[in-house]
């Protein structure tokens, strides 16, 4: 509905920016008010000044605006402003308003005004004024003639009309405002009030009937103000009003009236009114009148009210004359009426006396169904209380003989409570409260001062996790401080703490209407507690969702009096329980609650029995299935429609429920299918549980499955059916590793009393990725070693379910313990389904169980295709709902698990946030039949987000594609991340964001489960099939990278996708722009060098020249030494966070290894003594005529070619040689190195480094040379060679670096691997010790040596240990100086010791001691800003327990004897079966050391030295002091355990 057809107290944002636009406002400034989420409420209530400053518009928009604002007042006036305008003033004060703007009204007449029919006209309201007719509430009068010390006005809300006689009890009511009087001098003030009250008194006697006269009241329209609008009036001095009446005396006429009047008169009453606004306080002043028949009975009352006469200052009385009340009005009886008058008072009287009488009589006490209203309250309408909710409690400080009745609290879904009561956790409620160990905040805590998103934001303090318990008021045990304060000091200094306490859980964390928020008024009110419901109330945009709860009726009076502030007093009522004893309130909560809080959950044991009371709390990362779970649930709460709607939404396309087995095992709905998948699982777990001794203590299941084909049921089906043999949970998403393990340690081991008697736990992982499931397999089995469990026993069984597009191909890579889960059905899979169809069909219209259909039909694509077909046959494609759609289906297709919350949609139909409490239904009434069919409603368990999805992924693509044929996927994808309104919306930003992020970014990966490889995010590559399908691409990249907030990743890709569509320019330009960005991030710096690459590579492959003169190659060279100059750059710059594989390395040695073969074939350096030209050129000063003068600006990097890239390789070789060469699935994403680059690297640097070589190396393999080289270097004998030379020879046969030397160890053939590691070390000169080779030479070839012995044992080149042992005697280990840590290496498997006797003389100690110490360091260095599961070590050789070299054995030589697929062999890997291998077992060592202080060590050479070994995992060391046995492995980072054992 647009904005003509509603009021605009409810227009949303999109209603006043078409309003904003249809009175000519500049879209600059609608487009501001929007991001500022400006409501029809909002937009009536801001000033000049915010418009002028926060908005920043020039002054004529501002009045233009407000104008219009003000027209729009007059145009819609609400029924405050029609009743005040009509019979509700008097005649006095319509006479008034009648007056011209700017005149000075005239006095009221002491007489009535007869016929007056003049026409009103409305005084227009200020800009600036602090009341408008749209905000005021009306509220209702004190009690009449009663005393009541907690009644307290609100200033601005307005009273009911001034009234006339109504029945004589019912008081009649007049208003004086004394806006000016109050500022006069008591005798002038005393004498103003007098007149006033004596006169108004006088008529009320005179008509036996009671009223009530209020000072501080307008009593007509005037400038802003409403007629009975509270305004108040400061007070110096209360006993002015109260000597007012001193006045009695001197105007009634007669000692016995002057009694009367006494009695009648009651003494003014002081009301404070609440202004949150003002700086002091202001009252209402009111004078009671009761004329009881005993005292006016067959009496005339007349009096001479006083004036102040101005002249001489003195008090004169007017004459006595009687007053009556006309309508509203007191006017004088006029003489001529006068005996009309008195001859009808004995009717007054009578009826007065009959009236008192009937009031005296006892009233029907009429109470309201308080249980009715309680349920409703704190159930947003259901019948009963479930998990649908979450409950913040906002209490006082609670009495002793409360804290027995807070068992309703244990089963409501609390998320947070603000605690006024400082001394809650030793003696109140916190205390008492004991479902969880809830984390106890203080309202600092919710500052966020570190800025941090929302998500993570929730991780820091742990929300939904426990309950988050707020001291809102210090706490009296607390030692860090934060002490009580009185409610002056708390309002200057917690206030705003509060507030934004209040605004970030409303706005950021819980969705509107997912929560109640319950106020427990349990002692005295302060104002702190109430500036708490003032928040709330503001926040939650009213009293929807908000209840009170009090015991007392003296403490609710207080509490609503205060509180009215923000709600007026009729709808506080709504909300509140009063006078209901606590423990009425905890008995009828839990008659309504759906789980029965005294159920006590119960675990398997080892026995075979089962043990109570499962500790939840403390494994907050896991969901524990107990053996009884879903005991507690009262199914005589839990009615035939509620079960019906649970099982409609699991066969709709919902999640299945624990509750789902629960009640097909109860036989109150149907039996869930069980799939051929859960059966086979269920085999290879049996088989794993069964066996006598376990062959691991860790074993995985794996189950993959096709998206949305119900992998994840089979694997809750699984648990269901075990919890009862095993201990059952679910891995919550997102959890440390370290406390997965600690729980899961903690479950297994609960009330059981010997750890080697334990019944092992099944955890399902869902969609978890393999770095978190490898690091979690490692650190149980580091717990296990050090617990001393035996590896006999099963422990540990992972369920991993993961997405997969080919799941049959995933099982075959590990068979043994892998099952599919798959669209297609078996012959009896599709025979169950039928049937259950059948049954479904009975049960449910088929519309509600479409994914149960799809499934049944097996997801054929053709039967899809025509669902979808005939679903969108009539669509509107011009409605908000189809565009919905649309969004939702672009999402659903392209970005796994994603969503769009209610909240998002509503924003994108334009729906206004003020719905009914069920709030889902209010949404889903504004969809399309469409729409209703194919959206899901999801709750995020974690957080009680609402949000919706198509039913299934292949649906959602089939819809997709459809609506593409009216609008392409670039202009949906353009129109989604150019809506503002979704972009900008505050709740749920995170990871609306996080979505369309990965629409743009995300590749798909055969690795992950991808149906296959993309360059770019599979939405991109569609649109690029589109026509002009590229520049659309570029376009939503552009857009995308705006709409994120200038993203410095969506500016990379979009850099990828210019340069790979050869629009290189541009691509430079956006690298350029992701590096302003991102300064330190290593992708995004290597981007800026990848596009010089593929520009460079571009100018190369399309040159048409053979031999291209020099000055016709300048532009292809600037570009190749831009490249290099991009890739050192990165090289150079310190990064926060960096990958272990600098890929700028790999960049410099690809375009160096082109720029070199493209130089070779310049003219000048391709003739026959081209080669030894181009080598003099770049390694010596010599520069050839023909390219001085071209190539200047290049000579420096050109000679520093050679040079550069030996560095690089050096480098890549030291990064491989440190670190395994797995990648990550967020550094895969963002990778832009080659695919052999990123799997395979160190082939490719064995390639490259012969590539290289090749160029430097002038001499030709044997039967190659030519009689016409005359080079002497060519035939002379290897001795003759020049350094250089040889170090390119070796370099171009594979020997270079320690990497590539290393993997000729990988070589399936030995021998072969051998005979070239002979060649290598034949190029070295016979006697080395002569020091003519450099240091990193020689440990070149010492590293030939320990290769060549482990391929060739027996080889005549091999030199012995000790020889070895003393040629790295030159290595430094100390010092400036220092070696490679490759020499270092080598220094640690020369000098360590072959067997556990061998005595180490002092010097080789040393030698070995500071080697692993320098190697240390020099991995301390390198490690310092590499993010932990990216530094992953390489432990390249093991200690053997053979002599001489043979103490060396390989990595490759263990693995030669490990069987399977390469998942199962990785599996052995981690899971330790390797050290248990036969082979290994008889080949490898076993070390003897000890344990001390956390710390293991070996002995020295000395009797008291010792030499400190790292354990490879830190969590395998035993606890305290103990003897241990282990195997020795060499890495770079030192000298490493493994399989540390204790010793009996």
């Amino acid at each position: 509905m647009g904005w003509q057809g509603l009021p605009y107290d409810q227009w949303t944002e999109s209603h006043v920016s078409s309003w904003l636009k249809y009175i000519g406002i500049k879209d600059k400034y609608i487009q501001k008010l929007e991001e500022e989420e400006v409501t029809g409420p909002v937009l009536m209530s801001l000033q000049r000044e915010y418009f002028s400053t926060a908005i920043g518009m020039k002054g004529a928009q501002i009045e233009h605006l407000l104008h219009k604002r003000n027209e729009l007042f007059k145009s819609e006036p609400n029924k405050l402003q029609k009743d005040s305008s009509s019979h509700g003033k008097s005649k006095d004060d319509r006479k008034t308003e009648s007056v011209s703007l700017g005149q000075e009204p005239k006095p009221n007449s002491q007489k009535p005004c007869e016929g007056n029919d003049k026409e009103i006209i409305h005084v227009e309201q200020s800009d600036n004024s602090n009341s408008t007719g749209v905000s005021l509430l009306f509220c209702d009068y004190r009690k009449f003639d009663e005393h009541d010390h907690d009644f307290r006005y609100v200033k601005h809300n307005v009273l009911p009309p001034e009234t006339g006689i109504e029945n004589m009890i019912v008081p009649c009511h007049e208003y004086k405002s004394l806006e000016i009087a109050h500022k006069l001098d008591s005798k002038r003030l005393q004498t103003k009030v007098a007149s006033e009250v004596l006169r108004f008194a006088c008529a009320c006697m005179n008509m036996r009937t009671n009223g009530t006269i209020h000072f501080g009241i307008m009593d007509k329209v005037r400038g802003s103000h409403q007629h009975g609008e509270i305004i108040g009036i400061p007070i110096t001095n209360q006993e002015d009003f109260v000597d007012a009446l001193d006045y009695i005396e001197k105007c009634f006429k007669g000692s016995n009236q002057q009694c009367d009047a006494r009695s009648c008169i009651r003494n003014p009453r002081f009301i404070e009114v609440l202004d949150k606004d003002a700086t002091e306080k202001t009252w209402i002043i009111e004078y009671d009148v009761v004329p009881k028949a005993s005292t006016v009975k067959d009496k005339l009352y007349s009096v001479g009210v006083p004036k102040f006469n101005e002249k001489d200052s003195k008090v004169k009385l007017e004459e006595k004359v009687p007053y009556h009340r006309v309508g509203a009005n007191t006017p004088r009886i006029l003489d001529d009426d006068l005996v009309h008058f008195i001859q009808g008072l004995r009717e007054k009287d009578q009826q007065r006396e009959e009236a008192e009488s009937f009031s005296n009589q006892t009233t029907v006490d009429c109470r309201e169904d308080q249980k009715r209203k309680l349920t409703i309250l704190l159930t947003s309408g259901k019948k009963y209380m479930d998990n649908s909710l979450f409950y913040i409690i906002v209490t006082n400080k609670f009495q002793p003989e409360h804290l027995d009745s807070i068992s309703f609290l244990v089963h409501m879904k609390l998320f947070c409570v603000f605690d006024f009561d400082p001394d809650s956790k030793t003696s109140g409620l916190c205390g008492r409260y004991k479902k969880h160990r809830a984390n106890h905040h203080f309202l600092d805590d919710y500052a966020n001062d570190g800025r941090l998103c929302t998500d993570d934001f929730i991780k820091h303090l742990q929300l939904f996790e426990k309950t988050s318990w707020i001291f809102c008021n210090g706490r009296n045990n607390f030692l860090g401080g934060q002490k009580t304060c009185d409610e002056k000091t708390w309002i200057k200094t917690q206030k705003k703490k509060l507030k934004k306490a209040v605004s970030v859980i409303c706005n950021e964390i819980l969705p509107k209407r997912s929560f109640v928020v319950l106020f427990l008024l349990m002692s005295q009110v302060e104002q702190p507690i109430v500036e708490t419901f003032h928040e709330f109330f503001a926040e939650m945009n009213g009293h929807d969702d908000l209840a009170v709860i009090s015991e007392s009726e003296t403490i609710y009076k207080k509490w609503s009096s205060l509180a009215q502030v923000s709600c007026k007093m009729s709808a506080l009522k709504e909300i509140s329980i009063v006078e209901m004893p606590l423990s009425h309130v905890d008995a009828t909560v839990q008659s309504i609650q759906l789980s029965n809080n005294q159920h006590t959950r119960s675990l398997p044991a080892f026995s075979g029995g089962l043990c109570f009371s499962v500790a939840e709390d403390m494994m907050l990362s896991l969901e524990i299935i107990s053996a009884d779970q879903c005991d507690e649930t009262k199914l005589e709460i839990m009615d035939q429609d509620e079960i019906n709607h649970i099982e409609q939404y699991f066969y709709q396309g919902g999640s299945i429920d624990w509750i789902n087995f629960w009640l097909a095992d109860k036989q109150l709905c149907g039996d869930i299918i069980q799939r051929d998948a859960y059966k086979e699982a269920n085999t290879i777990l049996e088989n794993i549980v069964h066996r006598s001794n376990a062959v691991r203590s860790i074993e995985i299941v794996n189950i993959y499955h096709h998206p949305g084909s119900g992998g994840s049921t089979v694997a809750r089906q699984i648990l269901w059916s075990w919890r009862t043999k095993v201990r059952c949970a679910v891995v919550k998403q997102s959890k440390e590793i370290t406390t997965v393990c600690e729980h899961a340690v903690r479950l297994r081991e609960y009330e059981e009393r010997e750890k080697n008697n334990c019944l092992p736990v099944l955890l399902l992982l869902e969609d978890c990725k393999p770095d978190y499931i490898d690091d979690l397999r490692r650190e149980f089995g580091n717990v296990i070693a050090t617990k001393k469990i035996s590896p006999s026993v099963l422990c540990f069984i992972l369920l991993i379910c993961k997405r997969s597009h080919d799941p049959e191909r995933m099982c075959r890579a590990s068979p043994s313990q892998t099952v599919a889960v798959t669209h297609e059905l078996t012959h009896v899979e599709k025979a169950l389904f039928s049937k259950k169809l059948e049954q479904l069909n009975l049960q449910f219209e088929t519309d509600f169980i479409l994914t149960f259909v799809l499934m049944s039909e097996e997801f054929r694509h053709s039967y899809i295709e025509g669902f979808v077909k005939n679903l969108l046959h009539e669509i509107d494609h011009s409605s908000p709902t189809t565009r919905l759609i649309r969004f939702v289906a672009l999402l659903n297709c392209y970005v796994h698990d994603s969503y769009m919350s209610v909240s998002h949609c509503e924003k994108s139909l334009g729906l206004a946030m003020h719905v009914s409490r069920t709030r889902y239904h209010a949404f889903v009434d504004e969809l399309s039949e469409e729409a209703r069919l194919v959206f899901i409603h999801l709750r995020k368990d974690t957080t009680n987000i609402s949000s919706i999805r198509i039913i299934h992924p292949l649906v959602a693509k089939e819809i997709l594609i459809q609506l593409s044929a009216h609008h392409p996927q670039s202009d949906i994808s353009m129109d989604l991340i150019n809506d503002k309104l979704l972009i900008n919306h505050r709740f749920g930003r995170d990871m609306f964001l996080m979505f369309i992020k990965a629409l743009f970014i995300r590749r798909n990966k055969r690795s992950r489960g991808d149906p296959e490889d993309t360059a770019f995010s599979p939405l991109i590559e569609h649109v690029s099939t589109e026509r002009n399908g590229v520049q659309k691409a570029v376009d939503l990249m552009k857009a995308a990278f705006i709409s994120l907030g200038k993203d410095a990743y969506v500016a990379q890709q979009l850099a990828r996708l210019l340069y790979t569509n050869l629009r290189f320019e541009e691509a430079r330009q956006w690298a350029e722009e992701a590096k302003s960005l991102l300064p330190h991030d290593t992708f995004v710096l290597n981007t800026l060098g990848q596009v010089y690459k593929k520009w460079f590579y571009h100018l190369v492959d399309t040159f048409e020249e053979k031999q291209p003169m020099p000055e016709n190659c300048i532009e292809i060279i600037g570009t190749a030494v831009k490249g290099i100059s991009a890739f050192r750059a990165s090289e150079k710059t310190p990064k926060k966070e960096t990958v272990t594989l600098d890929s700028s390395y790999y960049g410099e040695v690809d375009v160096g290894c082109r720029l070199l073969k493209f130089l070779s074939g310049v003219d000048v350096f391709s003739t026959n003594t081209g080669n030894s030209e181009l080598m003099k050129y770049l390694l010596t000063d010599y520069i050839p005529a023909e390219v001085n003068k071209p190539w200047t600006k290049f000579h420096h990097q050109l000679k520093g070619l050679h040079k550069s890239l030996y560095q690089a390789l050096e480098c890549i070789s030291e990064d491989l040689s440190y670190f395994r060469t797995d990648i990550s699935e967020e550094d895969e994403e963002l990778d832009v190195r080659d695919p052999e680059q990123v799997y395979s690297p160190r082939e490719w640097l064995t390639k490259k480094s012969a590539v290289y070589a090749a160029f430097f190396c002038n001499i030709p393999d044997e039967g190659t040379q030519t009689t016409e080289s005359k080079d002497a270097e060519i035939v002379c004998p290897t001795e003759k060679l020049s350094p250089f030379q040889r170090q390119m020879k070796i370099y171009q046969l594979g020997g270079g670096n320690v990497t590539s030397i290393l993997s000729f160890l990988y070589d399936r053939k030995p021998g072969r691997a051998g005979k070239k590691l002979e060649t290598i070390i034949g190029v070295y000169p016979e006697n080395l010790r002569k020091n003519d080779l450099d240091q990193t030479e020689l440990a070149n070839f010492i590293f030939c040596q320990v290769a060549l012995n482990c391929t060739l044992p027996g080889s005549s080149k091999l030199l012995s240990l000790q020889k070895l042992q003393e040629l790295s005697m030159r290595f430094n280990t100390k010092g400036h100086n220092i070696s490679s840590a490759s020499a270092l290496f080598l220094l640690s498997i020369l000098f360590w010791p072959a067997t556990n006797d061998e005595e180490l003389n002092v010097a080789n100690s040393q030698i070995l001691v500071s080697a692993i110490d320098a190697l240390k360091r020099l991995f301390e260095q390198k490690i310092r800003h590499v993010a932990p599961r990216k530094s992953r070590m390489m432990t390249h050789f093991f200690l053997a327990k053979a002599q001489g070299l043979n103490k060396i054995v390989h990595r490759s030589a263990i693995e030669r004897h490990i069987k399977g697929t390469p998942s199962e062999r990785k599996l052995q890997w981690l899971g330790g079966e390797v050290w248990k291998t036969k082979e290994v077992v008889q080949s490898l060592k076993r070390v003897e050391g000890w344990t001390e202080n956390g710390n293991l060590f070996v002995k020295g050479a000395t009797r008291d030295s010792k030499i400190r070994i790292i354990p490879r995992y830190t969590a395998s060391l035993p606890n305290g002091n103990e003897n241990v046995t282990f195997y020795l492995g060499f890495s770079f980072d030192g000298v490493v355990a493994l399989d540390i054992q204790v010793m009996e």
